[in-house]
């Protein structure tokens, strides 16, 4: 036996705390945003709003044009450049450069204030729940993943035992523990990050398998054991000695793990119902050009205080110490907001083009689109998407709509097509509508009609849309009158 040396080459990806902001600012309403930068701003004196900056002074725009088949094409964007802002005595920068379409209030052409509007906000189990149904799930999953979303409480955790989760699905369903426990997988990776744990451990442990591999994270993974309740006892040398590394490694696992939510749903759980939104995009259209643009609110107008900057050269080691980590932090905001908008542009655009005849037509031109595919088109992993439409809503002629109501399950129809669930709750509200009222279509004659149509639909799944619309059955609809 003898000894060598080999060298190789590989190449991972380093969970970096801007890395981490970004993620955490992605996820983040136009409202929580605010609220976080304006926290940042006080806490950093290197940072401050530019002038109209919190309403977005910026009018660059991303536009689609629609062509004559119906569909919208990307028109190349106007990007800004740096620029240097004025304000009195005191200088301001900022940081590489603005996000491109970014809207400002003067762009509507209606009267009404457009970054008010009131839209209904989902609840923690409404939000799982459109995530489970777009999930590639048979009806049986489906059935199992609801008993499961609906034990899931306010702060996201999955209390009961997955026994009490098969007696609560008998006498319908007969699953044993393995059949749940591999629902409940494919439930724990939705939005938000780490929902459907039964612990902290594997709350946190959920949150981390998200992010991308690194040395710090595999550490913080294997603290989120039996240990984990010890750790405050043991301390940075103490779990430096269990995990077998240096107290550098061990103090980064464990900020690591201080970063994360412990209680994920708890975010959506205490948001009011029928509030006021502030979009955080706007899509309208122009003589027949789809335009497509950021709310000043998505993309703060904030900078950095060149003063500051300067007086790191002549300020005292302690001080110039503090100021150049404010100026770290400062910049490692601009960066994750840069970087939130860009993405949610990118969604935005995406979104738009890809359901045109809904922006257009209404629910009936929906066509089916599922999170996977949107993740395929912009390479962008699954829960990347899920983070930058979570409780963001764009302003559109129909109305302020959440992100998700761009989203639907298909089915496939008589031509070779699929249509959207959404398309054929439409199409059902209209049967219904048009029904004659004394003699009211059964859910069988709903299903006939439908697949008249060329879109084949079984009739308990006719109820169960009917369901969801608050539709009564035919005989409680009879009216005389």
């Amino acid at each position: 036996m003898k000894q060598q040396v080999n060298l190789s080459q590989s190449q991972q990806l380093s969970l970096t705390p801007q890395l981490r902001q970004s993620l955490h600012l992605l996820q983040l309403s136009a409202l929580e945003l605010e609220a976080e930068v304006a926290q940042a701003i006080e806490n950093n004196p290197l940072l401050d709003w530019l002038e109209g900056g919190e309403l977005g002074t910026s009018d660059s725009r991303d536009t689609l044009e629609a062509g004559e088949d119906g569909d919208a094409r990307e028109a190349e964007p106007a990007r800004e450049d740096g620029e240097a802002n004025d304000l009195g005595d005191v200088e301001w920068k900022l940081d590489e450069g603005d996000v491109v379409g970014q809207w400002a209030p003067g762009d509507d052409d209606g009267d009404e204030d457009p970054r008010l509007n009131r839209a209904a906000q989902e609840s923690l189990q409404e939000h799982l729940r459109w995530q489970l149904h777009l999930s590639p799930l048979d009806a049986r999953a489906q059935a199992i993943g609801v008993a499961l979303v609906d034990a899931i409480d306010d702060d996201g955790y999955l209390r009961d035992s997955l026994d009490a989760i098969a007696d609560a699905l008998r006498p319908d369903i007969d699953a044993g523990n393995d059949e749940i426990a591999a629902v409940l997988a494919q439930v724990q990776r939705f939005d938000p990050p780490g929902v459907g744990a039964r612990d902290l451990g594997e709350c946190l442990s959920l949150q981390l398998r998200m992010l991308p591999p690194s040395r710090e994270r595999d550490l913080a993974l294997a603290l989120c054991g039996p240990q984990l309740e010890r750790l405050p006892k043991l301390g940075i040398d103490g779990a430096a000695r269990l995990l077998g590394c240096n107290n550098e490694d061990a103090t980064a696992a464990i900020t690591l793990l201080r970063s994360l939510d412990p209680k994920p749903g708890a975010s959506m759980a205490s948001l009011e119902q029928d509030t006021y939104v502030i979009p955080d995009a706007v899509i309208w259209r122009d003589r027949g050009v789809w335009n497509v643009a950021l709310t000043g609110n998505s993309v703060p107008r904030i900078g950095i205080h060149e003063g500051y900057v300067r007086m790191i050269r002549r300020a005292s080691r302690d001080d110039a110490s503090y100021l150049r980590g404010q100026l770290q932090e400062a910049r490692w905001l601009l960066k994750g907001i840069r970087a939130r908008g860009e993405t949610l542009l990118n969604v935005v655009r995406c979104l738009a083009r890809e359901q045109s005849g809904f922006l257009e037509f209404g629910e009936q031109a929906l066509r089916p689109l599922t999170l996977r595919e949107l993740s395929v088109k912009l390479g962008l992993h699954e829960s990347t998407i899920s983070r930058a439409i979570a409780r963001k809503h764009v302003r559109t002629p129909r109305g302020t709509l959440p992100l998700r109501a761009f989203f639907a399950s298909g089915i496939e129809t008589g031509a070779g097509g699929e249509a959207s669930s959404a398309a054929i709750q439409s199409m059902l509200r209209q049967l219904i509508a048009a029904e004659d009222p004394r003699k009211p279509l059964s859910d069988a004659a709903l299903a006939d009609k439908l697949k008249q149509s060329g879109v084949p639909v079984a009739r308990r799944t006719i109820a169960k849309y009917r369901d969801l619309l608050r539709i009564p059955p035919s005989n409680e609809r009879v009216r005389m009158n």
